[in-house]
């Protein structure tokens, strides 16, 4: 898939190497939720601070804020830190979360 918008961005690589890259982390989110049984070695998606570097998905804090708008419409944007996270909470309103937050909160939107 090629990546519109690099701020939104991320990519699943599996155990066996192979990358998945996706427009959005709501959709790579979508993507393990169907293919709950696939082995992966990383989950990593880019960053508000820096869009065209990667991080764990792990290590992310997520806003969704009607603010800042992504390409699949669902509004989210990762950060690398917890404190910038806050700091555009401040400014754009919204509501964050961890990665396993997200999942939860993603799912029940179905």
């Amino acid at each position: 898939m090629t990546i519109v918008d690099k701020i939104h961005g991320s990519e699943l690589v599996t155990d066996k190497g192979k990358v998945f890259k996706f427009d959005a982390v709501e959709c790579m989110v979508n993507y393990l939720m169907d293919n709950s049984e696939m082995k992966t070695s990383l989950l990593l998606t880019n960053y508000y601070e820096e869009p065209t570097e990667l991080i764990s998905v792990f290590d992310a804090t997520f806003l969704i804020s009607e603010n800042l708008p992504s390409p699949m419409r669902a509004n989210l944007t990762a950060f690398k830190t917890a404190q910038k996270a806050n700091e555009i909470l401040l400014a754009k309103s919204g509501k964050l979360y961890t990665w396993e937050e997200l999942k939860v909160h993603l799912k029940e939107q179905l």
